[in-house]
């Protein structure tokens, strides 16, 4: 296989070394130059079955992956020629990153997206696995620098097989600005680690949407959030922003030292089904907004445009191994919450465990609608009402153990409030009795 690979690389290079050539000498900028008055078949690579849509960084454009050496320029040039191959509205080329440690220190050079006015479908980054092809970003300084950005400009965006690692405490990974041109990412079998400002920030004003994570493993720190829908550094109109919708996680290790995996000051419709989410630390220094606390799901906006406040969450099992972890704090006035077949029991046994508020809403006239099917909970389950409201029937616990309390102190409410908008129903008090 080697060897195979070795002959690969060299026929190669002598058939295309004019791409080579250009990385070599005055780098991504010549090389952009050069394709800009020929065609991509004239000075860009081609896969080892001779076609064009399939290029390797390694093979193709020079990246070293030895974790030393700076790939920016490799990386950059990758995805010109990506972009440059796309026609008539199709992206036809997936970039293969074999197995290696390859360090990029330039904003955007994984992905430098910014032509709105020339949106396209189709573009897919495909590692050798989880571990196994690592991006280290490294940028010089960590304010507003992201590895990836999308500008209006791509939809159907697929990530396959990668690690993702900030070297610079504070980096961020993806910048997503959408007036409808940017939606449809998929992350399957990928890794993030180190310490990130945002994993993936969205802004704009409409679209931002249909995104999905599959098998993935979140891992690291995050300032603010892993996904953080509502970023408002140059949108118009942030009330639009409303129209992110969508986002799936399916079978997910979500295992990170701190800060909040999922933040929707605006937008919403979440589905997170099966895996095991851990928050294992807490954070170094107070947050001027958080405190030291950390939140799994975090929605802090009360007023939504209907169809936005839906979040389901099903089949997981989550560790609370420390009194400053959240598990859910929804300001939401209406909409639906429901949790389904969940435990957070895990450390039940711990001094801590009785007083934990890790489940915090907002209840108002019109809900939201909270229900807990078939889930192991401890601690008691913190329920604000909104000024003069007088909430309806919207809580609801069905056939649900209680790790802690009986169902009269599992509530903990405003001072003064009845307990009228809350059912339970077959449900196990602590003890069993």
């Amino acid at each position: 296989m080697t060897g195979e690979h070795r002959d690969t690389v060299g026929r190669r290079h002598l058939l295309y070394g004019g791409a080579a050539a250009a990385l070599a000498g005055t780098g991504i900028a010549a090389y952009a130059s050069s394709t800009s008055h020929s065609s991509a078949a004239d000075v860009t690579p081609a896969s080892a079955a001779g076609h064009p849509g399939y290029v390797d960084v390694v093979a193709d454009f020079g990246a070293k992956g030895d974790g030393h050496t700076d790939d920016s320029a490799a990386f950059a040039a990758a995805y010109a020629y990506a972009e440059q191959r796309a026609a008539a509205g199709t992206g036809r080329t997936v970039i293969d990153v074999p197995p290696g440690v390859f360090r990029i220190t330039k904003p955007h050079a994984f992905l430098d997206a910014n032509k709105p006015t020339r949106q396209v479908n189709g573009l897919r980054f495909r590692g050798a696995g989880l571990r196994i092809s690592d991006i280290v970003f490294d940028p010089p300084n960590a304010e507003d620098a992201y590895l990836c950005r999308n500008v209006d400009t791509w939809q159907n965006i697929a990530f396959e097989g990668l690690r993702f690692t900030s070297a610079t405490p504070g980096a961020s990974f993806f910048y997503s600005y959408s007036t409808g041109g940017a939606a449809n990412y998929r992350f399957s079998d990928c890794e993030w680690m180190g310490e990130w400002e945002y994993g993936l920030a969205l802004d704009g004003s409409n679209t931002n949407s249909e995104m999905r994570w599959e098998a993935c493993r979140v891992g690291g720190a995050y300032r603010k959030a892993f996904l953080y829908s509502g970023l408002s550094l140059n949108s118009k109109n942030l009330e639009q922003q409303d129209q992110f919708l969508n986002y799936w996680f399916t079978d997910m290790n979500v295992t990170y030292e701190w800060g909040n995996f999922l933040e929707f000051p605006y937008g919403g419709s979440v589905t997170c089904r099966a895996g095991s989410y851990i928050i294992t630390g807490r954070r170094p220094t107070p947050h001027p907004d958080y405190g030291f606390e950390s939140a799994f799901f975090r929605f802090p906006r009360a007023s939504h445009f209907d169809g936005a406040q839906r979040f389901h969450a099903e089949d997981i099992r989550f560790e609370l191994r420390d009194p400053s972890v959240v598990v859910i704090d929804c300001a939401w006035n209406r909409g639906t919450v429901h949790f389904n077949d969940c435990d957070d029991t895990a450390h039940a046994f711990k001094d801590f465990s009785d007083d934990l508020r890790a489940h915090r809403y907002t209840i108002g006239a019109n809900g939201p609608l909270v229900r807990y099917d078939s889930c192991q909970l401890v601690g008691a389950h913190q329920f604000r009402t909104a000024a003069d409201a007088a909430p309806p029937v919207c809580v609801r616990y069905d056939m649900c153990r209680f790790g802690s309390h009986a169902p009269a102190s599992f509530l903990a409410l405003d001072a003064g409030r009845g307990r009228d908008f809350v059912r339970f129903t077959d449900c196990i008090p602590a003890g069993g009795a």
